[in-house]
């Protein structure tokens, strides 16, 4: 055994076969981290839902309709919380509104919202999916 042979084994800088096994274990535990990070990422993407308020007519101090659209994944039931606001920013009145699944990507409705006082606005709130066991 050479002087840098023992340099080496003395001070840990030789290639055993455990240390080889522990790198490649390491580089495999971190190449599936990132693929199941890229999977959950794809997933939630393909099941995103996409609103805009296009309208909203404050009929009477009892309901305010509105117009919106949705871009959702085709196939796939819909559920959308509407909302009516007052001039203080305070909750007058919301529904939830479950939309059914149609082969569109992109398609809008027109919703009546009850409410409890006069509404200034109305807006969606936020849109998901439905599972299909809820639907």
């Amino acid at each position: 055994m050479t002087t840098q042979d023992m340099l080496d084994e003395r001070y840990g800088r030789g290639r055993s076969p455990a240390r080889r096994w522990a790198i490649g274990a390491g580089v495999l535990v971190a190449v599936g981290v990132i693929a199941l990070f890229g999977w959950f990422t794809v997933q939630n993407a393909l099941d995103a839902v996409d609103s805009d308020t296009t309208s909203f007519d404050v009929a009477d101090e009892h309901s305010v309709t509105l117009g919106f659209q949705i871009t959702s994944p085709p196939g796939s039931a819909v559920a959308c919380a509407i909302e009516a606001q007052d001039e203080q920013h305070g909750v007058v009145g919301w529904r939830v509104v479950e939309l059914p699944a149609s082969e569109l990507h992109a398609r809008a409705f027109r919703e009546v919202i009850p409410t409890t006082a006069l509404a200034t606005t109305g807006f969606v709130n936020s849109c998901w999916v439905l599972s299909p066991s809820a639907q």
